[in-house]
């Protein structure tokens, strides 16, 4: 049966409406035609006619737009007008769909056509992802008739089609931006926008036993061997045969008499079970996994870890000023010292020692370190932690996956990386070096932190951005119209492949262009590796703090790196002195000692750096981005026989331990030789 007002037999409720037959008066009609016509009103009760559409004035409608032309389909009976009164625009609905009209579905239900329809503005670069954020597929990030944007965040982008089917299935009560959550001004936007938001509970609360499974409980034997003559399925009201499910999971059963449990015994559990409570592998595993699938289940153990307690611990700290330490400080409150996971670092490969650990099944990124190095005897935790900590940055920095010069990198395009999802492994070990005490990072491009986070938010990728790309350089370095198009045919078969290729008629033209390739390069074909570095990111909670502070930790991972002096090496540790005035005297002079090294290291007058004295006390050569707990200290020491008197450190407390001498020359010397000593056993 075909709507008296668009002439189309479709039954599409989420794109017309519910479509409407009044079997005694012969009308049949989609509801949203009758909202959006310009010539009826409900003068009805919502029991009259069609929800208050009275049958009279559906008639006089159906009339009213038989006069009247749609400028589509040129058919006649076109009842949608758009609402700017000096606009003669006339359409079928379903026409004025394919035109690009947007129908409001609130007030008075207006329509607007193509030319005088409501717009919306985006005031800042696109952020990523650049997908949908319901269908996930890819889309280009320009605002138009098909491409939606929420008002309230900065990352979420619709296909319109996406957006209208999720406002059919959600409703009014749970209809709300799929990534900030938003509700208000979600819902108002989107109604501005044409999008119909039926007044009802969502579509999965109105299905009849929707969770009618939940009622159900298991009723199988699951034993080795199952005694019941009438199958595992079968279970008594009581007795041998009664069914018992387990008591931890309840998806597990067995017969008593199958598991030897006596008549008064309801207290049973799993092999699983009992073998996740005693800590204990399970000798009768229900089916063997792959490794690919273990991997997975890591991977999901390492982001949702705690994930309960760090929600809390996320959405509180979005509206406090905190500085990156005390963000990571509050994340590593997560870590539980008494489990332990082992790091064995072999020839100083501190990659490949994470990742090894990092892929046992059994990884728990809540778990603390205890990391060795092959070729030292005896273990420091403290000291061989730090140390690897060091190094891993340092190795990370250097992987094929990224590219560029030290201190701007970006991600590299690597399908080998992408196939052993390195990209992941890589966010996930910067984000446990941040939480453990390891160094920052300070190696990120502006580029790729932006794209990462979205911070800043005016960042404009430029040519730099890429390095030594000839394309790029050339395009920019033209200064006529035929050299820009001879650079571009030069490269015509790439710029095709990558729909950069344009028509240019002047030089300016020129910057639009290079806007596309920079897209292109850095963001388009980089989405999966900087989705999956995301999501590596995201370990601890680390990613969802950075992006709620991105502007306090730009400096953490772009720097620059605060510049290592002698002064600032001196503030760094706390002196404590003793309370005889005498003995203070002679530390105090030692202080003095312990001044003018730092500032002949600086000025390398001395075989040690800076980094090595901070290495020597606290065994990182830079101060960690979560900083230094407790923070550094020195005391002093009175020797017995000076010329045996060296310096000392506690690295686990990052405290120092001076001697205090009658000579700046011995002084300097004893603690020279302390400190140049542990800078060669390290580097062997």
């Amino acid at each position: 049966v075909v709507c008296e007002l668009c002439k189309r037999r479709d039954n599409c409720p989420d794109k017309y409406g519910e479509k409407i037959t009044l079997q005694e008066h012969k009308i049949t009609v989609h509801y949203f035609c009758l909202l959006m016509s310009s010539g009826i009103f409900q003068r009805g009760e919502d029991h009259e006619g069609i929800h208050g559409f009275l049958v009279d004035d559906i008639r006089k409608e159906v009339r009213r737009s038989a006069r009247l032309r749609c400028m589509s389909c040129k058919k006649t009976g076109a009842s949608v007008g758009c609402s700017i009164k000096s606009c003669r625009q006339m359409v079928h609905l379903p026409c004025g769909i394919e035109q690009e009209f947007i129908f409001q579905f609130t007030d008075l239900f207006p329509s607007f056509c193509k030319k005088h329809c409501p717009t919306q503005t985006c005031s800042s670069s696109p952020s990523l992802p650049l997908s949908c954020s319901i269908c996930l597929e890819t889309l280009e990030p320009v605002l138009s008739y098909s491409v939606l944007k929420c008002p309230a965040c900065l990352g979420s982008w619709f296909h319109r089609d996406c957006i209208q089917h999720q406002a059919h299935s959600a409703a009014m009560f749970f209809f709300k931006c799929t990534l900030c959550n938003n509700k208000d001004q979600f819902q108002q936007e989107m109604l501005r926008m044409g999008i119909h938001i039926p007044e009802r509970d969502a579509s999965w609360e109105l299905e009849e036993n929707a969770y009618g499974e939940l009622l159900h409980v298991y009723q199988h034997c699951d034993a080795v061997n199952c005694s019941c003559l009438k199958g595992r399925s079968y279970s008594a009201q009581s007795g041998i045969f009664e069914i018992v499910r387990c008591k931890f999971c309840g998806s597990s059963g067995t017969h008593r008499k199958c598991s030897s449990l006596k008549l008064y015994e309801s207290n049973w559990s799993c092999v699983d079970c009992k073998a996740a409570i005693e800590g204990t592998v399970s000798t009768l595993p229900n089916h063997v996994k792959s490794p690919l699938a273990e991997r997975q289940e890591k991977k999901r153990l390492i982001k949702r870890c705690l994930s309960n307690l760090h929600s809390s611990l996320i959405s509180k700290r979005r509206h406090v000023d905190a500085s990156p330490p005390e963000i990571l400080m509050g994340l590593a409150a997560q870590l539980l010292a008494q489990q332990t996971t082992a790091v064995l670092v072999k020839d100083g490969e501190a990659v490949e020692a994470a990742l090894w650990a990092l892929r046992q099944s059994d990884f728990n990124p809540c778990r603390a370190l205890s990391v060795s190095f092959s070729r030292d005897k005896q273990s420091h935790t403290v000291v061989s932690q730090r140390r690897f900590l060091r190094l891993l940055l340092n190795n990370i920095q250097s992987l094929s996956i990224f590219v560029g010069p030290d201190g701007a990198k970006n991600l590299a395009l690597n399908s080998q990386a992408l196939r052993d999802d390195l990209y992941f492994e890589m966010g996930s070990l910067l984000a446990l070096s941040l939480v453990h005490g390891g160094p920052p990072p300070v190696f990120f491009s502006s580029a790729l932190y932006h794209s990462l986070f979205h911070y800043p938010a005016d960042y404009k990728f430029t040519a730099a951005d890429l390095g030594d790309d000839t394309l790029t350089h050339r395009i920019e370095e033209s200064s006529s119209l035929l050299e820009l198009k001879k650079a571009m045919w030069s490269a015509s078969e790439f710029l095709q492949a990558a729909g950069c290729w344009r028509e240019v008629n002047k030089l300016s033209d020129k910057h639009l262009l290079l806007e596309d390739i920079l897209n292109f390069y850095l963001i388009i074909r980089m989405q999966l590796p900087l989705q999956r570095f995301r999501e590596g990111l995201r370990t601890l909670g680390v990613f969802e703090q950075v992006q709620a502070c991105a502007e306090g930790f730009y400096q953490v991972f772009c720097g620059p790196v605060e510049t290592m002096t002698a002064e600032s090496i001196f503030s760094l540790f706390t002196p404590w002195f003793s309370e005889e005035e005498e003995q203070k005297a002679k530390e105090d002079m030692t202080l003095g000692f312990w001044k003018q090294y730092l500032h002949e290291c600086e000025g390398g007058r001395c075989a040690a750096s800076l980094e090595d004295i901070l290495v020597f006390a606290t065994a990182a050569d830079v101060v960690p981005a979560i900083g230094f707990s407790p923070p550094p200290s020195l005391s002093f020491l009175n020797p017995l026989d000076p010329s045996c008197a060296f310096p000392q450190s506690q690295p686990e407390a990052n405290h120092l331990i001076l001697p205090v001498l009658s000579s700046y020359e011995l002084f300097k010397k004893h603690l020279e030789y302390a400190v140049c000593q542990l800078a060669v056993m390290q580097a062997v």
